[in-house]
């Protein structure tokens, strides 16, 4: 199992335990709430989405993470394509942020 395969099952794990929430304003409220952990979002998110969350997680000191694509972020939670989730458990979002620095630094090797 790949390291991004990891991530991808870590997320769907997340959501199956209640503690991973999908959509603009259920992640933006659960920001706001200081209930989010970790936000992550798709590469292919909206300009606009991205810059109305990016700006939300700065005030609120929350780590945005970006990668995988919508359909790789819906089909690890078994959902049609998703954009945005906020991990709301610490330990899911420590979990899931592993898989991340292991999926970003082998992308980035050339």
């Amino acid at each position: 199992m790949t390291s991004s395969d990891k991530t991808l099952s870590r997320l769907g794990l997340a959501m199956r335990a209640g503690k991973l929430v999908s959509g603009d304003e259920t992640v933006l409220k659960s920001i706001r709430a200081g209930e989010a952990k970790l936000v992550v979002i798709a590469r292919d998110a909206s300009d606009n989405t991205r810059k109305k969350v990016a700006d939300k997680c700065a005030s609120y000191g929350v780590e945005l993470l970006a990668g995988y694509s919508r359909y790789d972020l819906g089909g690890a939670v078994g959902k049609p394509e998703r954009v945005l989730f906020a991990v709301t458990d610490q330990g899911f979002a420590n979990l899931v942020r592993e898989g991340f620095v292991q999926h970003t630094e082998v992308e980035n090797i050339e």
